[in-house]
């Protein structure tokens, strides 16, 4: 049975990048946050920092580590902030991680060293205004001619595509009848438009916007992997995603438990602590009992990773922790959002900002009703 305790190692880690996490991000998070803006010498920071190498090969830069590391520094940066943490999760899992798995050796030397060192970021275009839980039903299409891609199409919803560091997107395409391919776009090719940042609920900070491909063309070189891997490959990084976004999910849980305990003892009514109440107690018991879940269940899917587990069972552990651990998350916010009372609704408090912030947990990288299927489909059931 693998093993899922954390290391001496990560958890003296996790101290490293809870210090940078709430030396630079916490004091100016609730300013950046109302502004929208997010701040790209943190992200260049968080590079110099490592955390965009920290599962890549020392030869192209990074630190050869292992997944766990990764979603180590996700959980303690979603633990101040999620849109910082996703910046980091999207940068590694969305932007280098399909480069460095099915990338070239040129197209690795090419692109890899800046998104390592946090130069540069990179996107993932999967997600369509009609593909989206569906992405097998994607309608941008690129068709080879005189050795050029010529895409056609709209992609929504992709994370750090917009950036003034953004240096590629890589789009998934219909290639043929009934196949999908993967090919990079580099930043500022002709007929590829980044459109508006998106007025969202949450997630201020994090760069969010829709693409439109009109006669976008690029080298015949540009296809990643094999024509036709397209489907495949998206699969494959996205059960690696899932994992990273239950550690994201983790950090805001346990975020919202520790300023409610905070609260509770502080706070008083009729003369005592909140704490001392047992509907608020019961209630942060109950609380820290999913995080600590939470957190068993992603830390087991990343050691699954980590040891090469067989990949039925790591699609299996990966929907279970992205399932508990996001929809743990939703309701760790109301239960601080109630604590808290009329002061939880006010965004001068970070629940505010962590309320508005959880929802997309169970929407993005495979909805709450998407993991169910998969692991009902896990579980041996026809389930469609």
């Amino acid at each position: 049975m693998t093993s899922f305790a954390l290391s001496d190692d990560h958890e003296n880690f996790r101290k490293v990048v809870r210090d940078f996490a709430e030396r630079e991000v916490a004091p100016h998070v609730a300013r950046w946050d109302r502004d929208k803006y997010l701040p790209l010498d943190v992200v260049r920071q968080m590079g110099e920092l490592g955390l965009f190498g920290l599962v890549v090969p020392e030869e192209f830069g990074g630190a050869g580590g292992d997944f766990t590391s990764l979603c180590v520094a996700i959980e303690e940066l979603g633990r101040v902030d999620q849109s910082i943490g996703i910046t980091l999760e999207a940068g590694v899992g969305l932007g280098i991680n399909p480069i460095l798995t099915y990338g070239t050796d040129e197209q690795k030397q090419t692109w890899l060293p800046d998104l390592v060192a946090g130069r540069a970021l990179a996107g993932f275009g999967l997600t369509e205004p009609e593909a989206g839980s569906d992405a097998g039903a994607t309608r941008t299409r690129a068709v080879l001619a005189d050795g050029q891609w010529t895409l056609n199409g709209a992609k929504a919803f992709i994370t750090n595509s917009g950036t003034d560091m953004t240096s590629l997107v890589t789009v998934t395409a219909r290639t043929g009848e009934n196949e999908i391919s993967s090919i990079i776009v580099p930043s500022g090719t002709p007929g590829f438009v980044v459109e508006p940042p998106y007025e969202k609920l949450g997630w201020h900070i994090s760069d969010t916007h829709g693409l439109t491909f009109d006669d976008c063309r690029v080298p015949e070189e540009n296809l990643l992997g094999r024509r036709g891997d397209g489907f495949r490959q998206f699969l494959a990084v996205l059960d690696d995603g899932r994992i990273a976004i239950a550690a994201l999910a983790v950090g805001l849980a346990q975020a919202c438990l520790d300023l409610s305990v905070d609260y509770a003892k502080g706070r008083t009514t009729f003369g005592t602590p909140i704490g001392s109440r047992q509907g608020v107690a019961f209630a942060l018991s109950d609380l820290a009992v999913s995080v600590e879940a939470a957190r068993l269940l992603t830390y087991k899917a990343a050691a699954m990773k980590d040891a090469s587990a067989p990949p039925a069972q790591l699609k299996q552990a990966a929907s279970i922790a992205k399932l508990y651990a996001t929809e743990a998350a939703v309701t760790a916010t109301r239960t601080a959002t109630q604590v808290f009372g009329g002061n939880g609704f006010m965004e001068e408090y970070p629940v505010a900002r962590f309320y508005r912030d959880a929802k997309i947990l169970e929407i993005g990288e495979g909805t709450s009703e998407v993991q169910r299927m998969l692991i009902a489909r896990g579980l041996g059931l026809p389930v469609q």
